[in-house]
């Protein structure tokens, strides 16, 4: 399915990432992963290259693609998955601006950075595939991080806005958004009281590969979330409520993923 396809995947040293790596290689595609520091274990088990990217400062996302494009050929599919996240504090508005800032500029702007060194090639192409790893958060929200929930909101949005723009243009929009998936955010968090399900990432991976074959804009590894997002749109204030509910009850717990720790 992405026979020599050039696939370059932000965030892959483990993971979601790293999954969705492995899926492109199982496809034939010839894949480069990156992380702050070279995923070079990850690139090797799948015959792909590793680069070192820091997704929040637009040179070092430039240099990426210049590199992988250098070494591989000109990419077709670019898959926007680094995402950081952290608590609030004590209250909604308690996070640094440096913790804010963060969170802006690695789940929204390294997309945004990739976008702007790749749309004028993929454009005079006719043809590309912008994949964005964003959270059932941007659908919906993220309790216990204001900061992670407004950020992903942002990125589902820019990942419409591509489709919106660009979609008439040959080049597709796939936006991810998960719930709760087995990877470093979620590692300790106790999800017995849960009610969603705890997935791994290779069934998002899996999402993602249908998703594309079906040429599907949202990549929902937990199809409930499309209920909850329904039911969002249709009666907010009872939305609300059934959140707040649900917070009361997390908190009882200390098992909501932003309780105590920053990623």
């Amino acid at each position: 399915m992405f026979e020599n396809k050039i696939v370059a995947v932000t965030g892959a040293t483990g993971g979601i990432g790293r999954a969705i790596g492995e899926m492109f290689a199982r496809g034939g595609a010839k894949v480069a992963l990156s992380d702050l520091s070279p995923p070079t274990e990850a690139a090797e088990a799948i015959g792909g290259k590793a680069y070192a990217c820091d997704v929040s400062f637009e040179p070092s996302v430039t240099d990426f693609i210049d590199r992988v494009e250098a070494d591989l050929g000109p990419i077709d599919i670019f898959v926007s998955n680094a995402g950081v996240g952290s608590g609030n504090g004590p209250h909604v508005a308690g996070g640094s601006n440096e913790s804010w800032e963060t969170a802006w500029q690695v789940n929204v702007m390294g997309s945004v950075y990739a976008a702007r060194r790749l749309m004028p090639g993929w454009l005079e192409r006719g043809e590309g595939r912008f994949i964005i790893t964003a959270s059932a958060a941007g659908l919906l929200n993220q309790v216990g991080s204001a900061s992670y929930s407004a950020t992903k909101h942002a990125a589902v949005s820019f990942a419409e806005s591509i489709a919106i723009e660009h979609g008439d243009d040959g080049i597709h929009s796939h936006c991810i958004c998960p719930q709760y998936v087995r990877t470093n955010m979620t590692a300790g968090v106790d999800f017995s009281g849960q009610r969603e399900e705890l997935i791994e990432p290779e069934d998002v991976a899996e999402a993602l590969r249908l998703a594309i074959e079906e040429d599907r804009f949202l990549v929902l590894p937990h199809p409930v979330a499309q209920t909850y997002y329904i039911a969002r749109a249709h009666d907010p204030d009872a939305w609300l409520g059934g959140m707040r509910r649900m917070l009361a009850k997390l908190k009882e717990t200390k098992s909501y993923i932003f309780a105590e720790k920053t990623e």
